[in-house]
């Protein structure tokens, strides 16, 4: 028997493809700028944690400088190459810049260890002066980037920036403790604290990174919930092979395989289908196949 194959794309790629790209641009200078600063300090002093600390800075800078790049090429429409569009393109950033901190964590914490075991002088007034700044400017960094639309590739960047302002903090502490009781030790143990507060936060983006990329259902969606949902449209008999993933950082796509009571009203249930799904969870991109005979799933979920 001939199966009347009716299939709806909702082709309305919601495409919020923030704008971020210019504040991400220019969070990259404002954090290179002062990564010059911070090593011309460092050297003028003789304080190897401020020198540290630029190429920490230059790290992050290349880091905001592969956020706003992958900004970029996320807003580039779809084309008869990349039919979805680029904006997977802002995770992978996202999955990059989780990784190179993970790698800074390893980095700070080897450091840490020498540095306790053979503590090294620290000028604790010019490191505390320098430090400020770097607080003040990493805060105006957070601010311009926590202004934008949320995503993986703008959390990854601005993940780089607490972890500076989080090392900031530190060298004030640190420079304090040193001045005021000699104690050399502390650089080091806060250092290494703040490392491993911020490997949870790396370790988080990246498992959503991977979620993304493995065409995992979105983390706030449940498929069970969004079919039982299906279901209950007037003209829905049951719904099969029914899958949710994202391409992009925001971009939820649906597809699935109908049974329905009767193609003449797919119309009307088309509609109540598509209301159902952007109402609810704000799924606009949409491809239904239905049918009248009773369908054999071609997947089962486990």
């Amino acid at each position: 028997m001939a199966h009347a194959h009716h299939h709806d794309c909702g082709h309305g790629h919601a495409h919020s493809h923030h704008h971020g790209g210019k504040g991400l641009l220019l969070a990259t200078l404002l954090t290179l700028g002062f990564a010059g600063v911070e090593a011309v300090a460092g050297a003028w002093s003789g304080s190897l944690a401020l020198i540290g600390d630029a190429g920490h800075m230059v790290n992050d800078g290349v880091a905001l400088a592969l956020a706003a790049a992958a900004a970029w090429v996320a807003r580039r429409p779809p084309s008869h190459r990349h039919t979805y569009g680029w904006g997977r393109a802002e995770v992978l950033a996202a999955l990059l810049n989780g990784l190179a901190m993970l790698a800074l964590v390893v980095a700070i914490l080897v450091e840490a260890v020498q540095r306790f075991q053979d503590p090294a002088p620290v000028a604790g007034p010019a490191v505390m002066a320098v430090a400020v700044v770097g607080l003040l400017m990493n805060a105006l960094v957070a601010w311009m980037l926590s202004r934008g639309e949320s995503s993986l590739n703008t959390r990854a960047a601005l993940l780089h920036v607490l972890g500076d302002m989080l090392g900031s903090v530190a060298a004030i502490a640190s420079g304090a403790i040193v001045y005021f009781t000699g104690w050399k030790q502390a650089d080091p143990l806060l250092a290494a604290g703040i490392a491993l507060l911020i490997s949870v936060s790396s370790l988080r983006l990246l498992r959503e990174a991977l979620h993304a990329l493995m065409e995992g259902t979105p983390p706030h969606i449940s498929a069970a919930e969004v079919g039982a949902a299906m279901e209950q449209v007037d003209g829905v008999l049951g719904v099969y092979d029914l899958h949710v993933w994202t391409v992009g950082d925001g971009e939820v796509m649906l597809s699935a395989h109908l049974q329905v009571a009767d193609l003449a009203t797919w119309p009307q249930t088309l509609a109540g289908l598509r209301q159902v799904l952007q109402q609810r969870w704000h799924i606009r991109h949409v491809t239904l196949q239905p049918e009248t005979d009773p369908i054999e799933p071609l997947h089962r979920p486990a």
